[in-house]
């Protein structure tokens, strides 16, 4: 076999469908409820999101053609390159190929501009002027401020406070692309001057951050402004699937059947998705593929979050969906990887554990920046602290294979970078980087209010 580097699609092979999971999981999805116990309408959504986008949230489609005007978009930097990680092969002495997707090529630097743009140009075909949105470690908020800007759209971002502080450049790419960014909690929504009258303090959450987003776009008067979010629902993760299907394209251009193990970091589960969905059809079809999302032990949502009915924000605005979950007023430690700091995770995803077609790990945050330095020395790339999650479990795999004797092909996706994330590398190299693993009692205090809440068939 070739020794090649980097795998490139040309732009004419470029997916042109995104893959939609819904109609192939065995078990079929559970549908959101609304506040009295009851499925939800299409039409209750409206408020929040614009109706083509909502359309495409129920689908039951398996495959949903990707718009021209989308496709203009994602070819400022896609097709994105699979890349062999040879020197991390060499440095680990494995018998494994490793390869990873490199989304943090976009110009927000990470995967979720793959999504942005699909839901910029959905919510201004539809006549919206603004949209709202939360964000964790900024990633998301930078994408959506990009997309906004590509578009047209006055773009509003609550990002958590915590990362706020610990991030501030992610903040000044959002306003050079001319959206508005503002710590969360904050005083701008009635859910924020709660939070905060509560807890002066508070690092602030992803749950807390979507509930003044959502409230922000539904009390607009003007009935111009709807919400984005960048993880969690069908249509986020099934518009992220692109860089599953291009993966499968360029191990075919080189000779690979398929990957032994596919391996993400997964916080609401865009980027997982993205890279995995794709794979797990073949799973469900009979391919024999260890799939594995990987979460910080500090929120560990799929190892040890039960599958309940909740909320995916603090404030209780959004519908009850079927997913683990670690209960929506939980708030996790102020670990640098932001994005992974989420209560809950897409039920598509959920149906996916259930199944069994899919094995999460948690890991904790210090064994992550470890195997991100060595990835740093030897692919050059300083990876995100939510990257380092997946490439810490490629590490684990390269050297099981090693112990094993066996030439796996490992495929995980790159899905950011860490430029703007150095203030965490820099604790990580001083030796202020802390270890947290999640007490039982804190589970519980936090599941105890989804008490008397509806259950999921199969809880």
């Amino acid at each position: 076999m070739a020794q090649i580097k980097k795998v490139y699609l040309d732009e004419s092979e470029m997916p042109r469908q995104w893959y939609n999971l819904a109609p192939d999981l065995p078990t079929p999805l559970q549908p959101p409820l609304g506040p009295d116990g009851k499925p939800i309408t299409p039409d209750m959504l409206a408020p929040v999101f614009p109706m083509n986008l909502i359309e495409q949230e129920v689908s039951t489609d398996r495959w949903i053609d990707i718009p021209e005007g989308i496709l203009e978009m994602l070819t400022i930097w896609r097709p994105s390159p699979l890349v062999r990680a040879f020197a991390l092969e060499a440095a680990l002495k494995t018998p494994a190929r490793i390869y990873y997707k490199n989304e943090s090529l976009s110009p927000a630097g990470s995967h979720k501009p793959n999504t942005a743009v699909a839901q910029a140009w959905y919510n201004k075909e539809f006549g919206i002027k603004r949209i709202t949105t939360e964000t964790g470690a900024g990633q998301w908020g930078s994408a959506l401020a990009f997309a906004c800007a590509l578009l047209g759209l006055e773009c509003k971002v609550f990002m958590v406070r915590i990362s706020f502080d610990q991030k501030p450049f992610r903040k000044l790419l959002m306003n050079t692309w001319g959206a508005n960014c503002v710590a969360s909690p904050s005083n701008e929504t009635e859910a924020g001057r709660n939070i905060l009258a509560k807890d002066p303090k508070t690092p602030g959450s992803l749950g807390i951050a979507i509930s003044e987003a959502v409230e922000a776009a539904v009390t607009d008067p003007t009935g111009q402004t709807r919400y984005s979010l960048g993880s969690v629902l069908n249509h986020v993760l099934t518009h992220q699937t692109i860089i599953g299907l291009e993966a499968k394209k360029q191990l075919e251009k080189i000779g690979e059947k398929k990957p032994d193990v596919v391996i993400a970091c997964a916080g609401g589960g865009s980027n997982f998705a993205g890279i995995s969905f794709p794979f797990v059809y073949d799973k469900i079809h009979g391919a024999e593929i260890d799939i594995i999302p990987v979460e910080p032990t500090s929120c560990p949502t799929l190892t040890r979050g039960p599958f309940l009915y909740d909320h995916g924000d603090t404030a209780k605005m959004t519908p009850l969906l079927p997913m683990h979950t670690l209960g929506h007023s939980f708030i996790p430690e102020p670990i640098h990887a932001g994005g992974l700091r989420y209560h809950g995770i897409g039920p598509l995803i959920s149906g996916a554990i259930n199944d069994k077609l899919i094995r999460p790990v948690s890991l904790d945050q210090l064994e992550c920046f470890e195997a991100g330095t060595l990835f740093a020395k030897t692919e050059g790339i300083i990876p995100a602290p939510e990257t380092n999650h997946a490439i810490a479990v490629t590490i684990r795999e390269a050297r099981k294979a090693k112990e094993e004797g066996k030439q796996k092909v490992i495929l995980f996706n790159f899905s950011g970078h860490g430029l703007m994330d150095l203030t965490g590398y820099d604790k990580f190299n001083t030796g202020n980087l802390v270890k947290h693993e999640m007490k039982d009692e804190e589970l519980f205090k936090y599941l105890k209010e989804l008490e008397g809440y509806p259950r999921p068939v199969g809880a």
